[in-house]
């Protein structure tokens, strides 16, 4: 893989939602979303099976389809969604993602450049430092197609840590934690959202999430059901007001 120069990282994202939706083909979708993530902030979308959670996060990535509704970033509007939403800007782990029969290098790297340390202090960050270690390669280990020389749990935060290689000034991550047992994800999140010297602000944050884990770290918890954001708030208010995103969550 050809190594490419470095982009520089914006600060973190101020990002605003106004009458956003994606509609399916088929009927469903996303409609009606306001929405503000202020700059490093951390959004946790939750709700039930088929609500609409991923849908919002791959609309707002413009991989859904046509848009409705407007998106500012650092208040300009952006026109064209796929083209803004990538790295320096924008980087992404999905439910499911996708690594390369390569070295656990080349799959982070992507063939970025990367300054001295910087893989080390993403794998720090993605709870994954300590599993590379262990391994006889390390970083130089060969994962197999589609990384199937992973667990589940190690294939998540090699994505996540992927992503942050990337450095950019949001970061979006789908359901990341599902297959990580409760110490670790209380690591990832913690690690996440302290500061990292001599890499600036922590990014904007959005995740899909059910767990308690993420729901406690969140600055704020958004709930989706049936396609529409039903409530926003922190998750004491939320819990204040009769709402439980953990007894409202789910996976999907």
């Amino acid at each position: 893989i050809a190594e490419r120069p470095r982009p520089h990282r914006p600060a973190p994202a101020d990002v605003r939602l106004s009458g956003f939706g994606v509609r399916h083909a088929g009927g469903g979708g996303i409609r009606g979303v306001d929405l503000h993530l202020p700059a490093g902030s951390f959004t946790v979308v939750c709700g039930t099976v088929g609500g609409g959670k991923t849908t919002l996060l791959r609309g707002l990535l413009g991989l859904a389809g046509p848009a409705e509704g407007t998106v500012r970033w650092d208040g300009a509007v952006v026109d064209d969604l796929a083209a803004h939403m990538v790295p320096p800007n924008c980087a992404y782990v999905p439910q499911a993602p996708r690594l390369f029969s390569a070295t656990l290098r080349q799959n982070l790297l992507l063939g970025r450049a990367a300054a001295p340390g910087e893989v080390g202090s993403a794998l720090h960050t993605a709870a994954f430092d300590a599993d590379v270690a262990a391994m006889t390669d390390g970083l130089e280990t060969v994962i197999g197609p589609r990384g199937v020389r992973l667990s589940g749990g190690q294939l998540q935060r090699a994505a996540a840590a992927r992503a942050l290689v990337a450095d950019a000034a949001l970061l979006v991550l789908d359901d990341l934690s599902s297959a990580l047992d409760a110490a670790t994800e209380q690591r990832l999140w913690s690690r996440l959202l302290a500061p990292r010297p001599g890499a600036g602000s922590p990014p904007t944050v959005l995740v899909v999430s059910h767990r308690a884990a993420a729901l406690a770290h969140a600055d704020q918890v958004v709930v989706v059901e049936d396609g529409r954001v039903r409530a926003i708030g922190t998750l004491a208010a939320l819990r204040a007001d009769g709402i439980d995103p953990l007894g409202r969550a789910a996976a999907g």
